[in-house]
């Protein structure tokens, strides 16, 4: 793994459903995630039995739900989904992209 991220070169994986990621970068403790979504693909509920997450809005807008509370996140705004709670999201925009850190790394990813 290389100490740099360069966005431009560096392809999407797709995911299916509308929604696509790219991973920025990783230590064997932290790693970051760049999550797009096309319009209304959902990122469906779900809980992390080993991992906590921190998702920030880079593009776009979602309606994200933790813990069965919903709220619209926009550009700058993030959710906090420690460990064992149920999250997801829905994108109310083309194009609407989340950068996703887990700790630890998400081996699964790799």
């Amino acid at each position: 793994m290389t100490p740099f991220f360069d966005n431009a070169t560096s392809a999407w994986t797709e995911l299916g459903e509308g929604i696509r990621r790219k991973i920025v970068g990783h230590t064997p403790e932290l790693m970051s995630v760049l999550v797009q979504f096309d319009l209304g693909a959902i990122g469906t509920p779900h809980e992390h039995d080993t991992h906590d997450q921190i998702a920030f809005v880079v593009a776009g807008s979602f309606e994200a739900e933790v813990d069965g509370v919903k709220r619209v996140l926009r550009v700058g705004d993030a959710f906090v989904a420690p460990r064992l709670h149920r999250h997801g999201v829905v994108a109310l925009e083309a194009g609407s992209t989340l950068l996703d850190q887990f700790s630890p790394r998400r081996d699964d990813y790799l």
